[in-house]
């Protein structure tokens, strides 16, 4: 587990990028799956924000990387992508590793 370094930001939002600027990698995956979503719909992303109810700055943290969302956030954006969740989360799946024994 990634230990918290973050801080409260602006909004009372945790901002999730520590002193040092390291992001957590699935936070950095998570939101590079909503931009590939939102550009292929069309969508910019104040208006997709709009669609969300989610401030367009604060989306835009979230494609970087920066904020660990709340559930109903998550979910809020991906209805606005017209996903099921496990459409959205399916893409973030990793590999499989290959056992031992195979």
């Amino acid at each position: 587990m990634v230990p918290y370094a973050g801080k409260i930001d602006h909004i009372g939002m945790v901002n999730t990028v520590s002193a040092d600027k390291q992001k957590v990698p699935e936070l950095v995956v998570f939101g590079e799956s909503v931009r590939r979503h939102r550009k292929a719909l069309g969508y910019s992303q104040e208006a997709f924000g709009d669609a969300c109810g989610i401030d367009r700055s604060y989306m835009g943290g979230i494609e970087r990387g920066e904020h660990n969302l709340a559930l109903i956030n998550i979910l809020k954006i991906i209805a606005a992508l017209g996903l099921q969740p496990s459409e959205f989360f399916q893409a973030l799946d990793r590999p499989k590793k290959k056992s031992k024994s195979s």
